[in-house]
């Protein structure tokens, strides 16, 4: 049997806590990791109890919607909130992390990021974290070694029902859920 590497399980922690999000524009996981053991998690959402974009719509300001908090603060915020140090540990996140999230990673004393996908990388951020030392790293979002079984059952199951539904539209939207949910990541 093959283990995935600790890089690779860390992260798809990652990728389970983004489906908590409650952003309707990008869904977000970070999980922080010290001596292989993980001490925080968070989602891109809104503050505790209040309005969330899914439910509200984003409340957008220049480009940006003001009513989210990232998941790499909410991890950092929730290390704060029960007294977990951050000082040596890595984080690793589904999104390279904004600027902000970037300035907090680096005071918070974090020593690693693990990303899985690029998104906007800051040139600024970038820089930031070379001159704090932080070690940037991308990890490839792993497929097991079913994903291959489960898209050929969905191009079955997909077939079948196209031989059922008469309307094309409905047609194409279930591929499309079926591939939005199937491929998300």
């Amino acid at each position: 049997m093959n283990r995935i590497s600790w890089d690779q399980y860390f992260m798809a922690q990652s990728h389970l806590l983004a489906l908590r999000s409650t952003c309707t524009r990008l869904s977000v996981g970070a999980t922080i990791v010290r001596e292989k053991r993980m001490i925080a998690g968070g989602y891109n959402g809104s503050i505790a109890g209040g309005e969330h974009c899914i439910d509200s719509g984003c409340y957008v300001i220049d480009g940006h919607c003001v009513r989210t908090i990232h998941a790499e603060m909410n991890a950092i915020l929730q290390c704060a909130k029960f007294g977990v140090p951050t000082e040596g540990a890595e984080i690793y996140v589904t999104h390279f992390p904004c600027l902000q999230c970037c300035k907090a990673i680096i005071q918070a004393g974090i020593r690693s990021v693990f990303y899985s996908a690029d998104y906007k990388n800051h040139a600024y951020a970038i820089e930031l974290f070379r001159q704090a030392g932080v070690k940037v790293h991308q990890v490839e979002h792993s497929e097991t070694k079913h994903d291959g079984e489960k898209d050929e059952l969905l191009n079955d199951l997909l077939s079948r029902i196209k031989e059922l539904v008469d309307d094309e539209s409905e047609m194409d939207e279930l591929k499309r859920r079926a591939d939005r949910v199937m491929h998300s990541s």
